[in-house]
């Protein structure tokens, strides 16, 4: 188990970031590949109502199931419990998930594209409401990373994808958005 420590800051354009890591000594990780996320919960929301997330990510020929505890805030930053472990299987770890009883909740999609700081992980997000970028790592660096990328750790936004888009959602009824963040086909 690990604690997950980030700031997520939304931006108008991922090409500056991207420039300004290019010009430091920030290596690429991962080029841009979707990802596609299930999660996870019981039929009467346990995991949810306790701040819990059950996530089964897949990406490129990878897949992920993540346990995510309730997340607190220290300023901007948000902390979280993690485990993860990956599953050769995306198919079948579902519905194995399914079989214990969870049920799929909610799907979301985004373009990831993933670089290295020393040791701070900067992901650049494009999403179906906009593009954001995560800097996550020690606490004590990740202002500093956010700052020499051009980014101002005081418009991190709290909370996950999942609220930020039912937050986004809700702000735009006449849209007539899914529940699920996907980008149109």
């Amino acid at each position: 188990m690990t604690t997950e420590s980030e700031l997520k800051i939304p931006v108008q354009d991922l090409g500056l970031v991207r420039n300004r890591l290019r010009t430091t000594d920030a290596q690429l990780v991962q080029p841009t590949q979707r990802e596609v996320n299930l999660l996870f919960d019981t039929h009467d929301g346990r995991l949810a109502s306790g701040g819990h997330v059950l996530r089964l990510r897949a990406v490129a020929d990878r897949n992920l199931v993540t346990f995510k505890g309730a997340a607190s805030y220290r300023g901007a930053i948000k902390e979280r419990d993690e485990i993860e472990m990956e599953v050769s299987d995306g198919e079948s770890a579902a519905a194995i998930l399914g079989r214990l009883g969870l049920r799929t909740t909610m799907r979301y999609e985004k373009d990831r594209e993933i670089w290295l700081v020393d040791d701070v992980t900067v992901t650049l997000d494009h999403t179906p409401m906009g593009d954001y970028v995560e800097v996550e790592g020690m606490p004590r660096e990740l202002y500093g990373v956010a700052r020499m990328l051009g980014l101002d750790p005081l418009t991190a936004v709290p909370g996950s994808y999942v609220s930020l888009w039912q937050q986004y959602r809700s702000a735009r009824p006449e849209l007539g958005l899914p529940a699920d963040m996907v980008f149109p086909t």
